[in-house]
């Protein structure tokens, strides 16, 4: 966290200027059609945008979020960039892909313990922060709120130290994060061209991607967000943060109905359920693509019960916004899972 403006320790302040963002994703991400899964569950036509397809270590909608927020830590003449997450977090893995890339250190707080010694490695995406080198500071089990005040507090003590860190909310869920996926609906709307979408569906975990793309598409398209059950207050955070975008970007304003459905995460945040594990099987079988219990398939399940149900009409044109996650299918605690 750049100890300066509040919110511009956090990656952005309200109304600020944007900085011009640093090239770390492989973009436009490719637009795909999904026919079979639309004919198997008799309902719209499907499409998928494959934001898994962003590159940076593996991929994920991250890379268009740190594209921002890197710029800003570069202009601030920082040394350290630093947020947290699950040890499953797709954003603290890429975050420090980041860092690798611009040269600088990469401190991590994580919600969980440290391994306990018994001698089996990491998986998924822990495996891979280790790999690329991060600091990890296992900071235990805590909620949502808890853990950004781990962040801050680690920001903080590296300032001290004389560092020039550069500090993240989870996610990358800043003002400065969400502008890039207000960006991210001007790259669908030209892929599109003349077609229209009704819907988008996308994964909620900590609200930003939500927020761009409403603050992106304003009153034209309806989109819906999937609690993973990540951040307790998506219903107000996601339009603030949309509001925010759009002032930012010079945006009219986004419609004050949020639409959220909070009955997929199941027992909670990375906890395995039913309806996830039925929209993977579906991605997998009949598209090929590859969703994780985390974030996309959870995702991919509010789909699929929205179409069961008729919140999303037959006719009704949807994009499902895929964001990565699939390392975390490689995590010791899935592996039972999908057991063969």
């Amino acid at each position: 966290m750049v100890v300066a403006e509040e919110e511009g320790a956090r990656g952005g302040v309200t109304g600020a200027p944007p900085t011009a963002p640093i090239p770390l994703a492989h973009l436009p991400t490719p637009l795909e059609p999904m026919d079979r899964l639309a004919e198997a569950l008799g309902g719209p036509p499907l499409l998928v945008k494959r934001d898994d397809c962003t590159g940076l270590a593996l991929g994920g909608n991250k890379a268009r979020k740190l594209q921002h927020l890197c710029a800003e830590a570069l202009a601030a003449g920082c040394d350290v960039l630093v947020t947290g997450g699950g040890a499953q977090s797709n954003h603290v893995r890429m975050t420090a892909a980041a860092a690798n890339r611009l040269g600088l250190d990469c401190q991590v707080a994580l919600a969980s313990e440290p391994p306990d010694g018994t001698g089996v490695g990491p998986g998924g995406n822990l495996l891979l922060d280790v790999v690329l080198g991060a600091t990890l500071n296992f900071v235990g089990s805590c909620e949502y709120y808890e853990l950004e005040s781990a962040i801050e507090e680690l920001t903080a003590r590296l300032a001290r130290e004389g560092r020039r860190p550069f500090g993240m909310p989870v996610g990358g869920a800043s003002v400065t994060g969400v502008t890039a996926y207000a960006e991210a609906a001007d790259e669908l709307t030209r892929q599109l061209g003349d077609q229209h979408v009704d819907w988008i569906v996308v994964a909620d975990g900590s609200g930003g991607t939500h927020a761009g793309l409403l603050a992106g598409f304003g009153e034209h398209t309806r989109v819906l967000g999937v609690d993973v059950g990540t951040r307790p207050d998506l219903d107000t955070v996601v339009p603030r943060l949309a509001s925010e975008a759009a002032a930012r970007t010079g945006r009219p304003s986004p419609p004050d109905e949020v639409l959220i459905d909070h009955e997929r995460f199941g027992e909670g945040y990375g906890e395995v359920s039913d309806s996830a594990i039925e929209a993977i099987a579906l991605a997998a079988r009949l598209e090929g693509l590859v969703l994780d219990p985390v974030y996309t398939g959870k995702a991919m399940a509010g789909l699929v019960a929205a179409v069961r149900d008729g919140r999303i009409g037959p006719d009704e044109t949807t994009v499902f916004w895929h964001t990565g996650g699939a390392p975390a299918l490689f995590a010791t605690r899935y592996a039972s899972t999908f057991a063969i």
